[in-house]
């Protein structure tokens, strides 16, 4: 008798099933429904605790672009962010191919190696990260702090080792046969990975650069200390709108959750743009090849 899985969408019964999708998604999108209604909403009624405004303040959106530099925030957080994404993904492809496809020395003290930084608390960076910028200025003449360029260089410090990870996972399933037979066919080890395991690694370099861009997009320690005026993130400036006072001591709650709506909107469209990507290089790259 041949056992067949069982599907996981037979476990519950559909009426069962269609009031736990119905919770968990209630669950899901409450928060989010909350924040955009008390965007609306005037920060005293806000600051009272109402659960409903009494007028729509749509000025709010009107108002927080003037209140801080939101725009130039936002600006700032995708040169970064994105530009770390892409150059941390590239070379984890590269990275992970070597790691995967070769054996040599230190290989799997590497490998652990990538793990353990990721557990470093970004707290115990910061000091050292500053140090080393602060001397390159000092011995090269190069400024790094305050720049977007600093900035990269520090996203790319946690997003590098994530996106490795994630591709080692990932090209450990595509079979090696496939870049012996182009191997066979005349190819170089440089041009079956650029014409063979790159095509099939689509829906993992999508994870890695996802996963890495979210590292920059929501970082706030790092840009506060590695910023000036004119590079600061949206993370800095939607904590600079939050320590805002107008009317005594009463905070710009309105404004500050309207730009929080904005600011997640990049990423709400990266998610619905990357989905199909997304959930097939978390799906496959959890099973062994």
């Amino acid at each position: 008798m041949t056992w067949k899985p069982r599907d996981p969408q037979e476990v519950l019964p559909p009426r069962l099933r269609g009031v736990a999708i119905t919770l968990i998604s209630a669950f899901a999108l409450l928060p989010v429904l909350f924040m955009v209604l008390m965007s609306l909403t005037p920060d005293n009624e806000v600051a009272a605790g109402t659960l409903w405004p009494s007028r729509f303040a749509f000025s709010n959106y009107a108002n927080m672009w003037h209140t801080v530099s939101l725009g130039p925030g936002l600006g700032n957080s995708l040169i970064a962010a994105v530009t770390a994404a892409v150059i941390a993904t590239a070379l984890a492809v590269g990275a992970a191919y070597c790691l995967t496809r070769f054996t040599f020395p230190g290989r799997r003290i590497f490998l652990t190696s990538l793990v353990m930084v990721q557990s470093l608390p970004g707290t115990l960076l910061i000091l050292p990260l500053f140090m080393v910028f602060s001397s390159i200025g000092s011995y090269l003449g190069l400024t790094v702090v305050g720049t977007r360029g600093g900035l990269i260089i520090t996203y790319l410090t946690f997003a590098l080792p994530l996106a490795t990870w994630v591709m080692v996972t990932y090209l450990r399933k595509i079979p090696e046969s496939l870049e012996e037979a182009g191997l066979v066919d005349g190819l170089t080890r440089f041009g079956t990975l650029w014409r063979i395991t790159v095509p099939l690694s689509w829906p993992g370099m999508t994870v890695a650069l996802v996963f890495s861009f979210l590292l920059g997009w929501n970082d706030v320690l790092f840009a506060s200390i590695l910023t000036q005026p004119g590079t600061r993130t949206v993370g800095v400036q939607l904590q600079i709108l939050g320590l805002a006072a107008e009317g005594g001591a009463i905070p710009l709650y309105g404004q500050l959750l309207g730009a929080s709506v904005v600011s997640a909107v990049p990423v709400v469209l990266l998610y619905l743009f990357f989905q199909r990507y997304l959930v097939g290089g978390l799906t496959s790259g959890g099973v062994k090849g």
